[in-house]
């Protein structure tokens, strides 16, 4: 794999991501996003991401391999008071590229961010249970599982399965 690039997204990202976050929505079925990906467009999503960027607890960084992108990982915070402390974590990365150790880059990415945001205290994240591999990540990044979710997720088959709730403090 060539040179990876972690960065904060910016408007000028919209399209090329609106296009991997579908692709990606169809390859996984551990994301709660399928392959309708994001339904905003191009331009509202350049919106989105100069608001992100602007926010003292948002932010969406971007995983580039050859000036594409490979993945990304989001913290979402609350506008509201009683919760403004707390982000909400997805990570999602394009097949070709999972194993090279690009989750563990971004989740460095948004700790730190966290760490450096002084406004965000907590991390969360709902996983699927059957996703060990991100399980073990979030796991080594100091989250820890805070409860279970029965039938928290749907497969196509229509299998239910169960959800993981972890969180991780920030100070």
């Amino acid at each position: 794999m060539n040179d990876l690039i972690i960065r904060e997204a910016i408007p000028d990202d919209a399209a090329m991501l609106l296009n991997v976050l579908k692709q990606i929505g169809g390859e996984s079925e551990f994301l709660t996003m399928d392959e309708k990906g994001v339904d905003i467009s191009v331009e509202d999503e350049a919106l989105a991401l100069a608001a992100i960027y602007e926010s003292p607890n948002n932010t969406l960084m971007l995983a580039l391999v050859d000036d594409k992108i490979v993945g990304t990982a989001s913290i979402y915070g609350d506008s509201h008071y009683r919760v403004f402390h707390i982000g909400e974590l997805g990570i999602s990365i394009l097949s070709d590229y999972q194993g090279y150790g690009i989750g563990k880059f971004l989740m460095d990415a948004v700790i730190e961010w966290a760490v450096e945001s002084k406004v965000i205290k907590r991390l969360e994240l709902t996983v699927q249970k059957r996703n060990e591999k991100a399980v073990q990540l979030y796991l080594r990044k100091g989250f820890i599982i805070e409860g279970e979710k029965l039938r928290g997720a749907r497969l196509k088959s229509g299998e239910y399965i169960e959800v993981l709730f972890m969180g991780r403090m920030i100070d």
